[in-house]
């Protein structure tokens, strides 16, 4: 009669728990410094800040150009703006006059 016995090996009962250990290191690696982890977070809200401010700065200009926009409108052209603009963009002048650029 044959019987076969199986060997217990050592390694064998560790495989799972070095398994689940390696998946949480690595999971929890990048929970840390991965790219939304929490060392960039901080990194994140800089960057939020700056393109807070950098919001404000555009919708001050807008608001500029809308006012300017406004003067030129139907309505409401106001004749110096009117002239002004006019004189910026084609880059003429009068025989007689003198004109300063800023």
């Amino acid at each position: 009669m044959r019987t076969q016995f199986k060997k217990k090996r050592f390694w064998g009962r560790w495989v799972i728990p070095v398994l689940s250990v390696a998946c949480f290191s690595y999971f929890g690696y990048h929970s840390w410094h991965g790219a939304y982890g929490l060392d960039s977070a901080e990194a994140l809200e800089i960057r939020r800040v700056e393109l807070t401010e950098r919001l404000a700065s555009l919708e001050e200009r807008r608001q500029h150009l809308e006012r300017k926009v406004m003067l030129l409108s139907d309505g409401a052209v106001e004749a110096d703006m009117l002239d002004e603009r006019a004189r910026a963009l084609l880059n003429v002048a009068r025989a007689d006059e003198v004109v300063y650029f800023n």
